[in-house]
């Protein structure tokens, strides 16, 4: 029997760096069908990204941390344009190829990156939700605060879920008014790798520019399409 090994992303990334195949990984989740995301997508180029991706790029200023950097395709176009990046991962397969292609990453979890200061820190992809629940994406901000330099932002999307639980007739087979629906487990497989299962939230624009003023944060949004939006965080002067 094949042992199950728990680093999915990772041996994805490692795998399409070796060898140029492109498998899929398969995610799942409490709220919605099985998906798949192929290992091509985290090597995209600036080109091949979304506009909301592509506005953040554009937007990133001085210092930047890329935070759950995956294959590294926002941190490689930042180097390209001659910012200086650090990326980080929890991932080892993934921060192995961010090394042999010559990024400055490290396998870090956020919340233990500390004594440091960013003009720029991106949460793309989701990132920003990767506390998982309304209560730690409040520590994630704080903890974000201490890392910004003065008069630095965060970067970051998200998508509003709500889409999920809309009957035809517009109505809600939920209760928004109950535990927040964007709080969503997954689990990753990918040949024999499989993750735990684990938290992540999706947060709509209007719960975000709350927690992010309780934070003190302005909010500026910048741009949606699809659900999805991008916005810019400010600490408030």
């Amino acid at each position: 029997m094949s042992q199950t090994l728990n680093d999915p992303i990772g041996q994805a990334i490692l795998d399409f760096a070796r060898t140029g195949q492109n498998k899929d990984i398969l995610v799942k989740s409490d709220v919605c069908d099985d998906d798949v995301l192929s290992s091509a997508y985290l090597f995209r180029t600036y080109d091949e990204m979304s506009l909301l991706e592509q506005m953040a790029i554009d937007l990133a200023e001085g210092k930047v941390l890329d935070v759950g950097a995956g294959a590294g395709p926002h941190s490689f176009e930042l180097k390209r344009r001659g910012k200086d990046v650090q990326a980080i991962d929890i991932s080892p397969g993934a921060v192995s190829v961010l090394r042999d292609r010559g990024l400055a990453a490290r396998q870090l979890n956020f919340f233990d990156l500390k004594d440091e200061r960013y003009d720029t820190i991106l949460f793309l992809m989701n990132g920003i939700g990767i506390g998982g629940t309304l209560e730690i994406m409040r520590q994630t901000l704080l903890h974000a605060k201490t890392l910004l330099s003065k008069n630095g932002k965060i970067l970051c999307d998200s998508t509003d879920i709500r889409y999920l639980y809309e009957d035809e007739d517009g109505s809600y087979w939920i209760d928004l008014n109950a535990e927040y629906y964007g709080e969503v487990n997954f689990l990753l497989e990918y040949e024999n790798h499989s993750s735990d299962w684990f938290d992540w939230l999706y947060i709509d624009f209007e719960t975000l520019r709350e927690l992010a003023e309780e934070c003190g944060f302005t909010s500026q949004h910048l741009y949606e399409e699809n659900d999805q939006y991008l916005v810019e965080l400010c600490v408030n002067e």
